[in-house]
């Protein structure tokens, strides 16, 4: 056999070899992604349920944000805990297991006998929902080799679409069949947790680098992280705000109907999560810095459009503004995994859970105090305001490094 013959007979299995890496990795995308939609989806259950258990239970508000609370702690602020114990034991557990645990527990609220096992079971759904964000998105891309925030925004931005449809979901459900048979709900994440077990496998560099939690590492790129995890906490603050209030403001102080203020929440997470994808196309063209530049920059005219017009003018605001505010989800995510990458998970809980959950539970809080003394609009638009900061704090990003 000539030399180059052997040389293409070598070449060939090769090929074959990084052939099949590539659908391994897109393979794996695709099953996550599918996978992040039902968590989201059940993340948004509670919203959904929370004026019918009021009404069941006889609950005071108080009593009521203190579920919602639990919630937000357990599925949001305990995901840096999964992303460490992910990160030093390796399991695909924690992400197989999720679905199925969200949707049992979420989805049979209305099987509740009383407010402590309602807390209990709100508990035990948000466990399952925090497990699956770091080790998931620390996996989603980790076999893709080339236009990592595009695929990631393709991650993302399932779970976002996931949580724009859960609310008409779950309505639908509790309305047509009665809150004591939303329980049904849960066969989706079951059927997904027999997939996951089927398919999903860590990726081999997840493997390697899991064995162990380095908080030197995390110290070593301390600045950039703050830098990163501050831009996301501002966006998070903006859209958990907005997402908490906005079907209220729309009712009291615009005059919409229940129906239509709700359709006016899943226009604009709707618009958020194609702003994810487009963000993180752009992100791969023209660099994350740039594009956490046009982001904070770009939301602030139709955040303010959206409070001084009336009628279709301030929904397409409000479309505009929410895909332009999420345009950094994948991009912050990316840029932080590949600052840490052998701490992903814990990374990817920082930039995620925690900072959405902290956010939640300072903000809402506070816009809701605020509203009693100066009105829910002006206190939204107060909020309206942060990303100028994120612009300021966005020019500190040095991609070079």
């Amino acid at each position: 056999m000539s030399s180059t013959s052997a040389s293409l007979s070598a070449a060939a299995p090769l090929t074959d070899v990084k052939s099949e890496a590539r659908r391994a990795g897109y393979r794996a995308l695709a099953i996550l992604s599918f996978a992040h939609f039902f968590i989201d989806l059940y993340s948004s259950g509670l919203s959904s349920f929370q004026p019918m258990l009021v009404e069941r239970f006889g609950l005071s508000l108080a009593q009521a944000g203190l579920l919602a609370g639990a919630l937000v702690f357990s599925s949001s602020l305990l995901q840096p805990v999964y992303g460490i114990l992910s990160d030093k034991w390796g399991s695909r557990l924690f992400t197989v297991l999720a679905p199925a645990m969200a949707g049992i527990f979420i989805s049979s609220l209305g099987l509740a006998t009383g407010y402590p096992m309602l807390i209990g079971m709100v508990l035990l759904g948000g466990m399952g929902i925090a497990s699956f964000h770091p080790q998931a998105s620390a996996n989603a891309t980790a076999r893709i080799l080339e236009s990592k925030s595009k695929w990631m925004a393709v991650f993302i931005c399932s779970g976002t679409f996931g949580m724009a449809f859960g609310p008409a979901f779950f309505t639908y459900l509790a309305g047509r069949y009665g809150l004591e048979m939303t329980w049904v709900a849960a066969v989706p994440g079951v059927l997904v947790t027999v997939l996951l077990a089927r398919w999903f496998r860590l990726a081999p560099v997840a493997r390697e680098t899991s064995n162990h939690f380095d908080l030197a590492a995390l110290r070593a790129k301390r600045k950039p992280l703050l830098i990163l995890f501050s831009l996301v906490y501002i966006r998070s603050a903006v859209q958990m705000v907005f997402s908490q209030f906005l079907p209220l403001y729309l009712n009291r102080e615009r005059g919409f109907s229940v129906q239509s203020a709700a359709r006016g929440l899943t226009l604009y997470l709707a618009f958020g999560g194609m702003g994810g994808f487009v963000g993180g196309n752009l992100a791969d063209r023209f660099g994350g810095r740039r594009v956490i530049l046009i982001s904070m920059a770009g939301c602030l005219p139709f955040l303010a459009l959206f409070f001084l017009t009336d009628g279709v003018w301030a929904l397409i605001s409000l479309a505009l503004a929410g895909l332009l505010l999420l345009f950094t989800i994948p991009v912050n995510l990316v840029m932080g995994q590949q600052l840490v990458p052998s701490q992903a998970g814990t990374v990817s809980a920082l930039m995620m859970g925690f900072a959405w959950g902290s956010a939640g539970l300072i903000f809402i809080p506070l816009v809701g105090w605020a509203a009693d003394r100066v009105g829910l609009g002006t206190a939204m638009a107060c909020v309206s305001a942060f990303p100028v900061v994120g612009f300021f704090l966005a020019r500190m990003i040095d991609e070079d490094a």
